[in-house]
């Protein structure tokens, strides 16, 4: 007999257990053709437990997205805030987080999933805009504008910047997450190696010549 305790953890656990659920479906099939069912299944829940804490698929895939990509922002925030160092460290140790926190989890599919489905749930798309996309451009926007301001880089065009920070990451996640995942052949990405080129490349293009020094 499960004791009242034992209950009362799987209580609060099963929360948890349903975003894992689901954010195993929803990246094995797709946003829209995940069922809420097969969400309950996998978790071991009845469909009328998984309506009690997420009352719609699009509030479970707000509350996967939340879970796994809003939180890892504000821990990044947290961390620029709190950082007295040099702004081009900062922003390796973002960058690099970011990576293995995310493109490196299954949590990196929800990038996926938002390129190919947008379109087709606007909904969604203007809350992942709101929670995800406007949150990282800000706050990489702010690092660079903090560099700037201290002299560490030279002045850049700093939207655009971010564009460029970005893009290998994402390009990488993507791939991971659609020709890798099909083994079909393609090219070999080496995530490690290109982050560091690109952290190289982007760190180097930054710095004010008083701070790189002799090339």
């Amino acid at each position: 007999m499960v004791s009242p305790a034992a209950r009362q953890r799987r209580k609060q656990s099963r929360p948890q257990e349903l975003l894992a659920a689901a954010l195993e479906l929803f990246v094995e099939k797709g946003f829209a053709a995940t069922r809420t069912e097969e969400v309950a299944a996998r978790a071991g829940v009845s469909k009328g437990t998984l309506y009690l804490y997420y009352p719609s698929k699009q509030d479970l895939f707000k509350a996967v997205v939340r879970e796994c990509l809003v939180a890892q922002i504000h821990e990044a925030a947290a961390l620029s805030a709190q950082h007295q160092g040099p702004v081009a460290e900062l922003l390796g140790q973002v960058l690099q987080a970011w990576w293995q926190r995310v493109g490196q989890s299954t949590a990196g599919g929800i990038a996926k999933i938002m390129v190919a489905e947008a379109r087709n749930f606007p909904e969604l798309a203007a809350f992942y805009t709101e929670e995800v996309i406007l949150p990282i451009q800000a706050l990489l926007v702010g690092l660079i504008e903090r560099g700037v301001a201290r002299g560490e880089f030279r002045p850049v065009p700093v939207e655009a910047t971010v564009h460029v920070l970005i893009g290998p990451i994402l390009h990488m996640i993507l791939y991971q997450h659609s020709f890798a995942a099909c083994a079909c052949g393609g090219p070999t990405i080496e995530p490690a190696a290109v982050l560091e080129v690109q952290l190289d490349l982007m760190l180097r293009g930054l710095l004010a010549p008083a701070v790189a020094g002799p090339t």
